[in-house]
């Protein structure tokens, strides 16, 4: 394992936390978008994570640490997907987005699963500080002993 692959690791991390964090965010502003561009309501995203690429599986990843294998790489995101939740179905018979019973189709977006979702991420960004921080004592320690 490399001087700074601890650094790379949590910066991926750093990235991949606060790609979720947006994504959750653009989910609760358009909570309650019934037009998109795209057409019909908004539709809620998920991030997709995964191991980075070319660095194998966890067990590839421990070999490495142990000095047997694969170097570890961190997390990247594999994709941004919509959830195929059906979308709500609201009693708006005035809302000129209502269709001829009077529902309109509302995003599939909860407003409670994104809140959590959102402080997820933002816990898990803080760890990923934290250990990047950590790394830097121990860096400043070493070169201290030296």
């Amino acid at each position: 394992m490399g001087l700074f692959d601890a650094l790379n690791i949590s910066a991926s991390g750093l990235t991949a936390q606060r790609l979720r964090m947006d994504v959750s965010s653009a989910n609760l502003a358009n909570a309650q978008s019934t037009r998109t561009p795209a057409g019909g309501p908004y539709r809620r995203q998920d991030v997709v994570l995964q191991e980075a690429a070319g660095n194998g599986s966890f067990a590839g990843a421990l070999r490495g640490a142990l000095g047997a294998g694969a170097e570890p790489a961190g997390v990247e995101v594999a994709a941004i997907v919509p959830d195929t939740t059906p979308l709500r179905q609201v009693y708006e018979p005035g809302n000129p987005a209502a269709n001829a019973r009077g529902y309109v189709e509302m995003p599939n977006v909860n407003p409670v699963e994104e809140m959590t979702d959102l402080i997820d991420a933002s816990r898990s960004y803080q760890a990923n500080v934290t250990a990047m921080q950590t790394t830097k004592q121990v860096f400043a320690k070493t070169i201290e002993l030296l």
